[in-house]
């Protein structure tokens, strides 16, 4: 396995030189974060982060993310442009040389919290999804703005996002995505870039909006979509292991014995009865995935592809981005290391 870490660019209070310290760590996790979604990055600014990483000892190999235009979710007349400055994104992250780029489906909104800062016993905080606060939020009428979702949504654009949206079913959702992937998949096998799609986190719908990413029997339509090494998956323990009715170890003894992991987000999840769910510690006993039997696995099935450690709480009186400080998450990959040795 290549342990990577996510980092936001120059604003990231996690610096490289820090991160370059944990042991066993390969390479950065990032993205070009000034650029709108939908538009194409520039070989300068491409390149000036990939100086920027490798100068620090570190390799300039995964991208998270390149997001992807809601045109092209919609599946509306304009995709075609957005779907053309996308394969030009993945021309010159592949001549730059990234090996692997993650991406989403998921319409409107990303990940989705109700709560960053959630104290637990210990004293640190995380991040954590409960039902019944979900259940009291209207994003069209009240608080624009939750954990994880598109800030740069006014309430005008939110509601038409939500009409156009209200005409799409599950199943135009798998259209468009299987265009999506007929047009961009063979630029990358051209380009040797691994494209590799994050689940629905969470893997259920949030505010009836269709979401396809989710459990086995989707991960195995989605791959049969563009049967292609170049076509897999961002497999991340946490965002599947928040539905109970995912197997996990099972999950990614299959995916990578197929060969179509092509990276690991590795964090640990605590569910609760009514579906909701905290993020926890790394350790196995701390939250409801045998993170042990996880490693065992990939270690068993040859898995060589890029492992970082997800989303910590937030320790040690440490502040910045919620989830994404330099201690927990150090931690974790020093507990991936220990796990992966041992297997």
């Amino acid at each position: 396995m290549k342990l990577s870490f996510r980092w936001y660019g120059a604003d990231d209070a996690v610096k490289l030189e820090y991160i370059r310290q944990i042991p066993n760590m390969k390479s950065i996790v990032t993205a070009i974060y000034d650029v709108p979604v939908g538009l194409i990055w520039s070989e300068a600014s491409i390149s000036a982060l990939k100086n920027t990483v490798e100068a620090a000892g570190l390799g300039f190999d995964v991208i998270e993310s390149v997001p992807v235009h809601e045109d092209i979710k919609l599946g509306k007349p304009s995709r075609e442009q957005y779907i053309e400055n996308y394969k030009e994104n993945i021309r010159r992250l592949g001549s730059a040389g990234v090996s692997v780029i993650c991406y989403n489906f998921m319409p409107v909104f990303d990940w989705t919290r109700t709560k960053l800062d959630k104290e637990l016993p210990d004293g640190s905080t995380t991040l954590v999804y409960y039902k019944d606060q979900l259940d009291k939020m209207d994003p069209l009428n009240g608080e624009l703005a939750l954990p994880g979702w598109d800030s740069s949504y006014k309430k005008e654009g939110l509601q038409t996002l939500f009409d156009e949206y209200a005409s799409i079913t599950e199943e135009d959702l798998w259209a468009n995505l299987s265009h999506f992937l007929s047009e961009i998949i063979p630029v990358a096998e051209e380009f040797g870039v691994k494209m590799a799609i994050h689940p629905d986190d969470p893997p259920y719908p949030i505010f009836s909006l269709p979401r396809i990413i989710t459990c086995e029997a989707n991960l195995d339509r989605f791959l049969k979509l563009y049967d292609s090494e170049y076509n897999g998956l961002t497999f991340c323990t946490g965002s599947l292991g928040c539905a109970l009715t995912n197997d996990i170890p099972a999950m990614v003894d299959k995916y990578s014995s197929l060969g179509r992991i092509h990276f690991l987000h590795l964090r640990n999840v605590k569910n609760l009865p009514d579906g909701s769910f905290e993020e926890s510690a790394h350790l196995s006993e701390c939250g409801s995935l045998d993170m042990a039997k996880i490693i065992k696995t990939l270690k068993h099935n040859g898995f060589d592809g890029y492992i970082r450690p997800d989303h910590g709480r937030m320790i040690w009186g440490e502040s910045g981005r919620a989830g994404y400080g330099l201690y927990d998450r150090a931690l974790g990959a020093a507990y991936i290391n220990g796990l992966w040795e041992m297997a």
